[in-house]
């Protein structure tokens, strides 16, 4: 059996997918809106999440090598906490890594 690879669309960088998927031109930037919205606020929160992490390591005299032994990841992840490289992480993988050295992560809705 062959599985078919070919490409037969790229949607440009900076496109509406939404419209290119056929949606109504309004509903496609309403869509697209809310989705770039989503995406912010994700990286926001994620933000913050490192932002405690980082906060912890310099508070705690860490070098990076020993941060990583204590939250149970490769030094190279601390690096990618520290940088703040929002997108190799989930929000669950954060808040499990706050965990580890003892800060709860409570979440409030507005």
């Amino acid at each position: 059996m062959k599985i078919d690879t070919e490409i037969r669309h790229v949607t440009k960088p900076g496109a509406n997918l939404f419209l290119e998927l056929g949606f109504p031109a309004d509903e496609a930037r309403r869509l697209q809106e809310a989705s770039r919205q989503q995406i912010n606020d994700t990286r926001l929160l994620k933000e913050q999440l490192m932002s405690e992490l980082a906060e912890w390591i310099a508070q705690h005299h860490l070098k990076q090598a020993e941060a990583a032994e204590i939250l149970m990841v490769s030094r190279p992840r601390v690096s990618d906490v520290v940088n703040k490289k929002t997108a190799k992480f989930t929000i669950d993988t954060l808040v499990e890594m706050l965990s580890r050295v003892g800060k709860t992560v409570r979440l409030a809705v507005g």
